[in-house]
């Protein structure tokens, strides 16, 4: 019993402190929706969400380097093998600035190319290509945060990597307000409080390392570049779950700029950033507890590796619950936050959208859950799969042949019909995983 209060607690101070951080994390893009919206109004949230599919292949690369990297480092940690613990930090970091290097290249040169692809129409366009370049030229910040904040926080310092994420939020909420009104930098102030904000974080990480408190180091070695598969393989799940959440707002987009115009993509805008912080509290789930499943497989202790999953699924069910709980009883207020013209189709459209789009929470929970789960465990081809397969290809089609069907109700269904579908299929993952586990310990020679 002791054991087993020891595990809940460790799960219970991991899982919470990486939750406050992600919702900290996904508040940034929040914040800009708000102040966007009382500051520009209709097309300023209409060009933010243009511009969000970028901000997520961006912070989903940091995710997957950081993750990758991580959970990589944790094993051989475990395992007390610190020279390639140091050669998979060092390696993450040389990947980091290759990826940051591109995304501010293609922010110098490519911005407003990037915009018009994106959707943007003469009404949003400066807009849309304003935030792109100032976004993409942060690109070092918010890769090397999300770097540093997995290390720190695998390093067995969660409360720290939270406080890095949070005071990042913070600022960007104080900046966004200050930017925007008193100073009147419309767009280009709420871009600039987005992207000093992870400068702050990657302060507050950094601290771990001056303290002398970090089990990472750089190292000079060539052993570096032969691990960088990790950050591929084991955070590939972590990116394509924040690829996914850019090519769902690029194709909602598309199809309900032609179904309702800028006003539902606003409206949409209202939806999608809404749902980036309840999705962001089981990534916060999942990832805080992330570090103890990989210990646990590092030392083969498969009953941990199970409790673990056990006690992340069931707070991804409550989560989900209480999140819909609230959305159903107040998606008018919500939506009405955010809409500072007071725009009657706006809100309508929004409201109904909220109730719909998130019968998807308690699935979507799950399947965020089940990912991180096998990536930690380092069975990471059902993690690829699952990802892939809420990413690509079945939300596409669904969406598509839903809004032919049902038109923009349909749009709104076609997320949670993709999420249920999903979590069926990795539910079989994981029982015939389970069978499959199960059969080679049965075959396994008894311990001398």
């Amino acid at each position: 019993m002791k054991k087993d209060k020891t595990l809940f607690s460790q799960f219970a101070k991991y899982a919470s402190l990486s939750v406050l951080g992600m919702i900290g994390m996904s508040c940034y893009i929040l914040a800009d929706t708000f102040f966007i919206s009382k500051g520009m109004g209709k097309n300023g949230l209409a060009a933010l969400n243009f511009a969000i599919p970028v901000y997520n292949v961006m912070h989903g690369l940091g995710l997957m380097l950081g993750i990758g990297g991580a959970t990589k480092y944790t094993v051989f940690k475990s395992r007390g093998d610190d020279k390639k613990a140091d050669a998979v930090f060092t390696g993450t970091l040389l990947l980091g600035a290759a990826f940051a290097a591109l995304f501010m290249l293609a922010g110098g040169l490519f911005s407003g190319k990037l915009a018009l692809l994106l959707g943007a129409d003469a009404d949003t366009y400066a807009l849309t290509d304003i935030y792109l370049k100032v976004l993409l030229l942060f690109a070092p910040a918010f890769i090397c945060n999300n770097i540093l904040m997995c290390f720190v926080r695998n390093d067995g310092d969660p409360r720290l990597a939270m406080f890095a994420t949070v005071s990042g939020s913070l600022t960007n909420i104080v900046l966004d307000y200050v930017f925007i009104f008193p100073c009147g930098l419309g767009m280009f102030g709420a871009v600039l409080a987005s992207g000093v904000a992870p400068v702050i974080g990657t302060g507050f990480s950094l601290s771990h390392i001056l303290r002398g408190k970090n089990g990472f180091h750089l190292a000079r070695t060539k052993e570096c570049f032969r691990h960088m598969g990790a950050n591929f393989a084991l955070g590939f799940p972590a990116f394509v779950e924040q690829l996914s959440s850019a090519i769902v707002i690029l194709v909602f987009n598309f199809i309900i700029l032609g179904l309702l115009g800028n006003t539902g993509v606003a409206a949409y805008g209202v939806i999608a950033n809404i749902s980036l912080v309840v999705l962001s509290v089981f990534t916060g789930i999942a990832q805080g507890t992330q570090p103890l499943i990989s210990r646990a497989h590092g030392e083969d202790n498969r009953e941990n590796e199970r409790r673990l999953l056990c006690y992340c699924a069931a707070a991804a069910l409550l989560v989900s619950l209480f999140a819909y709980a609230i959305v159903a009883a107040f998606a008018s207020p919500v939506a009405e936050i955010f809409n500072s013209e007071k725009d009657p189709a706006l809100g309508a459209i929004a409201a109904r959208g909220l109730r719909l789009y998130f019968i998807a929470a308690p699935f979507a929970g799950l399947n965020i859950i089940l990912c991180s789960y096998f990536a930690a465990a380092e069975t990471p081809l059902p993690a690829h799969i699952l990802s892939l397969l809420r990413g690509l290809a079945v939300i596409i089609p669904a969406a598509f042949l839903f809004s032919f069907l049902w038109g923009i109700t349909g749009v709104w269904l076609s997320f949670p019909a993709t999420e249920g579908a999903v979590c069926l299929i990795g539910g079989l993952f994981l029982f015939f995983g389970r069978r499959r586990a199960a059969a080679r310990s049965a075959k396994k020679p008894p311990a001398a």
